[in-house]
């Protein structure tokens, strides 16, 4: 009995590459020739910044942010007005979650209906136009109150510099997809707990000159 466990302890002793084989190449095997992926990418920027294409990049991609910035993309979809039509919007949004101060005490919970008109008020009208548009553009100057004009369409810093007035943009058509605005010139303004949104129709062009 003792010489079997002497056995099997020597067996399981014995490194394992005692019962390793050699069994041969099987297949062709090729070197492997393919450039470093990084080095690749490494030596294309060199060879781009020695021939003064990055430079060019670079100048590119600037003068585009430049236009962009000076005239960004218009709001697709809106059109000028050609009758006018008002409609009442409600501003009252069901919370998804609770709502918690600094200190985590709960201010609204989850489902509570809230009115950002109960806590913030719209100080002035908001104008939407075609700033292209020279008509919606002297409308929009000839109202009282100071209201914030919001430009669906054209260059607002330009018109900025022209006209010593802030210009704003509906960036990719946030505000007026958000009303339901289609049309311009348009109006929003406060009418105690909800909003009137107003969609204008001017005298028509071939009239305007008459």
């Amino acid at each position: 009995m003792r010489r079997a466990l002497l056995f099997l302890a020597l067996a399981l002793a014995m490194p394992a590459t005692a019962h390793a084989r050699d069994y041969g190449q099987r297949g062709t095997v090729f070197p492997v020739v393919e450039r470093d992926l990084l080095e690749q990418i490494q030596s294309r920027l060199t060879a781009m910044e020695a021939s003064g294409e990055t430079a060019r990049l670079n100048e590119e991609l600037k003068r585009r942010t430049l236009a962009r910035v000076e005239r960004p993309v218009s709001v697709s979809g809106i059109v000028r007005a050609s009758e006018s039509r008002s409609w009442i919007f409600d501003p009252t949004i069901a919370l998804q979650q609770d709502i918690r101060g600094a200190r985590g005490e709960l201010i609204h919970a989850a489902g509570t209906r809230v009115n950002p008109l109960d806590s913030v008020s719209l100080r002035a009208d908001l104008l939407f136009l075609d700033g292209d548009d020279a008509e919606q553009l002297a409308w929009a100057l000839r109202q009282q109150g100071q209201p914030k004009l919001i430009l669906v369409n054209g260059a607002p810093l330009q018109l900025m510099r022209a006209r010593q007035r802030r210009f704003y943009f509906d960036q990719q058509g946030t505000l007026t997809s958000r009303f339901g605005i289609t049309a311009v010139p348009a109006r929003l303004r406060q009418q105690g707990r909800q909003l009137e949104v107003s969609e204008i129709a001017l005298p028509a062009r071939a009239e305007a000159g008459k």
